[in-house]
C-alpha cells in the first residue's frame, strides 16, 4: 500500500518503520527535517507538505501532539485534506478529545476523505516492537481497508464504534495509567524507606497479584532515579486534562485524575515534564524525605 506518515517523533519514528519493514511505501513529511534522517536509506520517499504527501497516498497516519496539530497538518492550507487523492482514509493515532476527533472526522467527511480515530497504548516499548494496542473509531469498512497496515505496528486492533469512541477508549487507559503511577511509585518509595532491596521487591512483586507492566518495565530504572522517557509527563498531563473535560460536563469529579494533574503540574514546573511518567516516583520519595538528585547507578 502507498501510506503517508506525519509525526515521526519518539513513537511515530518505530512505527513508520515497522509499516516500512512490512512492504508498504511510505510517503513522509515531518517540520523537522532531522525527523527524516532515519529514512534516509529507505525506499520511503519525503515530500514538502502535508498535502504533497496525501496526493500519493491511500492511507495517512498522523501522529502528532495535540488536537491543533492534527487541525493543522490535515485541515491547514497546505495540510492533508488539500491534496487529498480519491478514496483517501485518514487514520488518526494521536491523543486527543473525543469531541475534536468527531469533529475533525466530520470535516474531512464534508471533503470526500474517510476517518478513524486510532489513539494507541504500549509505550516506545509497544512502538518499537509493534504489539501496540490499538483503539479504533470509526465504520468497520473503514477499519477493514487500513487493517493490512494497522496489523504492521499493533499486537491487538478493537474496533469501539464510530468516530470518537477510540479517543473515549482511550481516555479511560489513562485514568487506569495514572493509577497505576501513582501505586506503583508510592509503594517503591515505602519499600525504599523500609530498607528494602528493591530489585528484589521489584521481582516478587512483579509475579504475584500486584504485578502490572508499569513495574516491570518502569520500576527498574525509577529506583535508580532514571526517567528516560517512554511516555512524557507533560503529555499525560494533557491526556489527563482531556478526562477531567469530559467527567466535569457531567458533573464528576476523578480523584485520581485531580490528583494526578496537581502533582504532574508540580512535576513540570520544576522542569520535569519532558521525563518519563514515572518520574512521579520524584513525589513520591519526598514523603520520606529523600530527593531525587542525579542518576543512581
Amino acid at each position: 500500500m502507498n501510506l503517508g506518515f506525519i509525526g515521526l517523533g519518539l513513537m511515530g519514528r518505530p512505527m513508520a518503520q515497522h509499516l516500512a519493514a512490512a512492504g508498504h511505501t511510505l510517503h513522509l513529511w515531518a517540520r523537522r527535517p532531522e525527523s527524516l534522517v532515519p529514512f534516509r536509506d529507505s525506499r520511503a520517499v519525503c515530500h514538502g507538505s502535508p498535502a504533497a504527501l496525501a496526493a500519493q497516498a491511500q492511507v495517512v497516519f498522523t501522529m502528532v501532539a495535540d488536537a491543533p496539530d492534527v487541525r493543522e497538518v490535515l485541515l491547514g492550507a497546505q495540510g492533508g485534506a488539500a491534496g487529498a487523492a480519491a478514496g483517501l482514509t485518514v487514520v488518526d493515532m494521536s491523543t486527543i478529545a473525543p469531541a475534536a476527533a468527531q469533529e475533525i472526522g466530520a470535516a474531512l467527511a464534508a471533503r470526500g476523505i474517510d476517518f478513524l480515530d486510532a489513539p494507541v497504548s504500549g509505550g516506545v516499548e509497544g512502538a518499537k516492537q509493534g504489539t501496540l494496542a490499538i483503539m479504533v473509531g470509526g465504520t468497520a469498512a473503514n477499519l477493514e481497508r487500513a487493517r493490512p497496515a494497522l496489523n504492521a505496528i499493533g499486537q491487538r486492533i478493537a474496533h469501539m464504534g464510530p468516530v470518537g469512541n477510540g479517543q473515549a477508549t482511550k481516555a479511560v487507559n489513562q485514568i487506569m495509567c495514572a493509577g497505576i503511577n501513582h501505586a506503583v511509585t508510592e509503594a517503591l518509595a515505602f519499600a525504599e524507606d523500609q530498607g528494602l532491596p528493591l530489585d528484589k521487591v521489584i521481582e516478587v512483586v512483579s509475579s504475584g497479584a500486584a504485578g502490572n507492566w508499569f513495574l516491570e518495565k518502569r520500576g527498574p530504572t525509577m529506583v535508580r532515579c532514571s526517567f528516560a522517557p517512554g511516555f512524557k509527563l507533560a503529555l499525560h498531563h494533557k491526556d489527563l486534562a482531556i478526562c477531567k473535560a469530559i467527567a466535569e460536563q457531567r458533573g464528576v469529579t476523578l480523584p485520581v485524575v485531580e490528583m494526578t494533574l496537581a502533582q504532574y503540574r508540580r512535576l513540570m514546573d520544576a522542569g520535569f515534564g519532558d521525563e518519563d511518567i514515572s518520574a512521579l516516583y520524584r513525589e513520591k520519595r519526598k514523603l520520606f524525605d529523600k530527593e531525587c538528585g542525579p542518576e543512581t547507578k
